[in-house]
């Protein structure tokens, strides 16, 4: 019976180890906001991705410090002067963490690794297209 209950018990805690390039399966319209008056990139998410929609994932890239002081970094494939915002990179690139209050002290461009539940962002502009939401530091 113990054997049984503990099968059952291991899909809750299997996590799925991704890399940038599984980020990659994405299109992008470029479209315009009523909502803020300006364009944007809005995704269209290939089934590689949409199949990780809700999952538990483990994902290692460079921590970029947003606003500290409100508790928003992003997650990036690329150092500060190679991300989305400064370099050739794009939106597929970056993941928003949502970290829990007691997280640890970041540095910017720190190479960490996150595991998290992936969220699929294709309409709120105010958000990346990816979030990780409980996102802690994978050791």
């Amino acid at each position: 019976m113990l054997a049984f209950l503990l099968t059952l018990s291991i899909p809750a805690f299997s996590q799925t180890r991704i890399t940038w390039d599984t980020l990659t399966d994405v299109t992008f319209t470029d479209k315009y906001s009523e909502e803020v008056k300006a364009y944007f990139y809005f995704p269209e998410f290939g089934p590689t991705v949409r199949a990780l929609d809700g999952k538990e994932v483990i994902i290692k890239g460079y921590l970029l410090e947003i606003d500290p002081d409100n508790d928003v970094y992003i997650l990036s494939a690329n150092p500060f002067a190679e991300c989305f915002f400064c370099g050739g990179a794009g939106p597929e690139s970056i993941i928003e963490l949502k970290l829990p209050k007691d997280h640890p002290r970041f540095k910017m461009d720190q190479v960490l690794t996150f595991r998290g539940r992936l969220k699929l962002n294709a309409f709120d502009v105010y958000q990346c297209n990816y979030i990780l939401e409980n996102a802690t530091v994978y050791k």
